[in-house]
């Protein structure tokens, strides 16, 4: 079983990782030649087709120009502990010891504009790159053009072997778009998170991004390998709802207060 998740647009390499370990994008070339194009953008070229401020595109200009290799402990981050925003937030990967970590590194998997797919102690360097940007590239008009099969290939060889082979997919649409279903040799299930609102089950996205990332700390706490196991999820009250789930969906709802 893997468990794939979006990466945030919020960042923190300022907080030391709760862990020494770490590994290497597998797409490190695919993630420079991006660079390459991305650095011949102004700011301002820059503001406008990724839909940012002035401030923030200037940022990631100057992020893109120190964007080096080899990426070391001194110049990166393990992507877990790099993210941060709700769905990390709530899988409080600050807390984890060093055995939770080695078990996300087999178990979990973090989709990236800019570096494809990652293990969770996989270095990055700051950047920002949503996965539905549309910068034409060598492959095409966009990102999805871009990666193409290889997200899908990567879960399929990292799944070969992993438990019961299904797929959770606790990632946004935007970045599950560019996984192909039809190419995977894994089931997928989507957890989709409903709160009760005056007397209807609703997806509330900031209560559903916490939840997809406390999803994402109960597998890894309990040392989840097969999906089934899932349905006992119980966290900040939601719970597994059969009569509204169906057709790869695992729904579950919460009460309201």
């Amino acid at each position: 079983m893997l468990v794939i998740l979006s990466p945030a647009k919020t960042l923190d390499f300022s907080t030391p990782a709760q862990t020494s370990s770490f590994s290497t994008p597998a797409f490190l070339n695919e993630s420079a030649e991006l660079i390459a194009v991305l650095r011949k953008f102004s700011p301002d070229k820059l503001a406008e087709f990724m839909g940012v401020s002035e401030k923030i595109a200037a940022l990631n200009s100057t992020r893109f120009e120190t964007w080096c290799r080899p990426f070391t402990t001194d110049n990166a981050k393990q992507a877990v502990f790099a993210f941060r925003g709700d769905v990390y937030t709530g899988m409080q990967a600050n807390q984890f010891s060093e055995a939770d970590c080695q078990f996300a590194q087999q178990r979990l998997r973090i989709l990236s504009g800019l570096y494809g797919i990652l293990k969770p102690l996989d270095l990055i360097q700051p950047y920002r790159l949503e996965m539905g940007t549309p910068l034409k590239n060598s492959q095409g008009k966009n990102l999805y053009e871009f990666w193409g099969d290889k997200i899908s290939n990567a879960l399929n060889l990292d799944n070969d072997s992993s438990g019961d082979g299904v797929v959770i997919n606790l990632a946004s649409n935007e970045y599950f778009r560019a996984v192909k279903p039809k190419q995977l040799n894994s089931k997928i299930i989507t957890p989709v998170f409903k709160d009760a609102k005056n007397g209807k089950y609703k997806v509330i996205s900031f209560y559903a991004k916490k939840a997809r990332g406390l999803m994402a700390n109960y597998i890894i706490q309990n040392r989840i390998m097969q999906a089934k196991q899932l349905q006992a999820f119980n966290s900040a009250g939601y719970c597994f709802n059969d009569a509204l789930s169906g057709n790869g969906e695992w729904v579950f709802t919460r009460e309201e207060n």
